[in-house]
């Protein structure tokens, strides 16, 4: 038996309903691995391309424009899948950063996985459904670029990131702050003075309040975002 790793996949949303025969297949295949903050983590090792999921701490996915900046891509939660998620290609471009003091992750071969859910088309209906929500919500991201104001834009990023964390007595939800100024610009399209302009002014107007290490956003705006 695996035991953490058995305890891990069991309660992931892929794999809760298989039997145990059917977990302990699965947890063959996985590794783990726990790193600490600033680390890189490479979606592809000797060419071969690997699926991740977050069991512990906070990731940005990070891909090199062809100018060789860094461009953020996305904030991963536990839970979260990335990596070689078309099952094929192993994209030398694109790798994840940790942003918490220390994140565990499980990966597994991309081919390996590619076989287990070929076995189990109740995990390949889920991972299909979690590539469906993945890229509607790539969409809504491009359609706020598209449509909303710098600011908004803002906003709708502070709420996304919220949503898995409780409100303070005081009406504010507190968020680690593991961003920079221009990691956030580079999620809402925006350039990093602006989001220092604007997080200023959240600031006086009362909607933020934000130290080095925590953001504390007013609950009540939020909800109020379209």
């Amino acid at each position: 038996m695996y035991s953490s790793q058995y305890w891990y996949l069991q309660n992931h949303s892929l794999f809760k309903h298989l039997n145990s025969n059917d977990l302990n297949e699965i947890c063959y295949i996985a590794a783990y691995k726990t790193v600490r903050k600033g680390d890189i983590i490479f979606f592809s090792e000797e060419n071969t391309g690997r699926v991740f999921t977050l069991k512990k701490g906070s990731l940005k996915i990070v891909r090199i424009d062809a100018e060789g900046n860094e461009i953020v891509k996305d904030i991963l939660k536990v839970g979260d899948l990335f990596g070689s998620l078309d099952l094929i290609e192993s994209n030398e471009d694109e790798y994840a950063i940790v942003l918490s003091d220390t994140a565990t992750f499980c990966s597994f071969k991309a081919s390996d996985f590619e076989k287990f859910i070929e076995n189990k088309p109740d995990v390949a209906v889920k991972y299909t459904k979690w590539i469906g929500f993945w890229f509607k919500r790539l969409e809504n991201r491009y359609s706020n670029i598209m449509f909303k104001d710098v600011k908004t834009r803002l906003l709708n990023f502070l709420r996304d990131i919220s949503k898995d964390h409780t409100t303070d007595v005081d009406g504010y939800i507190s968020l680690p702050n593991y961003l920079t100024h221009q990691d956030i610009a580079s999620l809402i399209c925006s350039t990093r003075q602006t989001v220092t302009s604007l997080l200023n002014t959240l600031k006086s107007e009362g909607i933020i309040t934000y130290s080095r290490k925590e953001i504390k956003v007013k609950i009540s705006v939020l909800e109020t975002i379209k």
